[in-house]
């Protein structure tokens, strides 16, 4: 079956590890492949399956790695440069903590983490063209986001200056992805500064309405945040070039809601789910996407509380597959079509 949305694709951040299959992208593929998935997208941070620097550099390491995935049977979907995004823009606050996703040559300078994130997404935007892909999946970091809530009340033209400068760190990045022929669809993600419609805008305008700068679009932090993730598909579908397909459900009780009250994953009000397991329609999802003309990959974004990661694999490529949709080719009522010519149209309305 001929579908217009290209599927299922598994993104492979959340199954790699030390211990076979999931410990090179050869075996890891294999596994994919095997669980019926037929595109991969591959986490440019963990060595294990990608190395930057060779694929930034080498046009004969790429169609190596090409290769690996053919003989597996998939394809890239897209790189992600989730983590090294991430690190482009951080608060202080988190210093600590996202040190872990840098080198330890430098961890406790984030003058050097930054700089050292900023040179790894050049090089996945060298990667990506040599690769031959047309879109990646990244994160723009914070420099607002703890200033979420307005208590204390936030200075005026603090949030401003954030997207300024999150606009200023970021356009010459995205000049790099328009020389590479390649988006950068940023996870509309909380936590990041850019996490809903609203604060999309704000970024877009900071990089001058850049043509690079794009969506993956993924419905669990929009229903975990209770935003209308249907309708954004109207408002944004022309920004959208990737597409995380995970569940999620939101249960607000007399004691918690959207904040969750600081409980571990299965407590908390919101919570991510296998495909299946939540509350995310889906079917709306699809139809709309498929309306609007997308017509990349739908990839699978693991992440659950209860259930364990292999057997959501295993589900989610069929779920996926379920959801594809053979676009028609004609309308549904030519069947009753009359064939009437325009002299016999104008006869109908009383036109002389």
């Amino acid at each position: 079956m001929a579908t217009q949305i290209k599927g299922p694709g598994i993104f492979l951040a959340q199954f790699a590890g030390d211990e076979a299959p999931f410990n090179s992208l050869a075996s890891i593929t294999k596994w994919a492949a095997g669980l019926g998935y037929k595109g991969v997208q591959i986490p440019t941070f963990d060595p294990r399956l990608f190395d930057v620097d060779k694929a930034a550099t080498s046009k004969t390491y790429c169609d190596e790695i090409k290769g690996i995935c053919a003989d597996a049977g998939v394809e890239i979907t897209e790189l992600s440069t989730h983590l090294q995004g991430q690190l482009v823009a951080v608060h202080p606050a988190y210093d600590s903590q996202f040190d872990g996703f840098a080198p330890a040559s430098v961890h406790g300078n984030p003058k050097a983490r930054q700089e050292w994130a900023v040179d790894q997404m050049m090089k996945v935007a060298k990667a990506s063209k040599n690769l031959g892909l047309s879109g990646s999946v990244s994160f723009t970091g914070s420099l607002a986001f703890p200033y979420l809530y307005p208590w204390p009340q936030r200075p005026a033209g603090l949030v401003e200056e954030a997207f300024a400068e999150l606009g200023r760190r970021w356009k010459p990045i995205l000049d790099a992805y328009e020389d590479a022929g390649c988006d950068v669809g940023f996870e509309i993600h909380p936590g990041e500064d850019v996490f809903d419609g609203a604060t999309f805008e704000m970024f877009l305008d900071a990089v001058g309405g850049h043509k690079r700068c794009m969506i993956n679009y993924d419905p669990s932090h929009f229903l975990l945040q209770q935003l209308d993730y249907l309708a954004f598909i109207d408002i944004y579908h022309e920004r959208i070039s990737a597409f995380h397909v995970k569940d999620a459900e939101f249960n607000p009780t007399g004691r918690q809601g959207v904040y969750s009250g600081y409980q571990g994953w299965v407590n908390r009000a919101g919570r991510f789910r296998s495909l299946g397991d939540g509350q995310v329609d889906f079917g709306g999802i699809f139809s709309k996407l498929t309306q609007y003309g997308y017509d990349r990959w739908a990839v699978l974004e693991w992440e659950c509380c209860i259930k364990h990661p292999e057997q959501g694999a295993a589900e989610g490529a069929p779920f996926i597959e379920a959801y594809l949709i053979q676009v028609t080719e004609k309308a549904f009522d030519d069947f009753a079509d009359s064939g009437v010519d325009r002299k016999a149209l104008r006869q109908m309305m009383g036109i002389e």
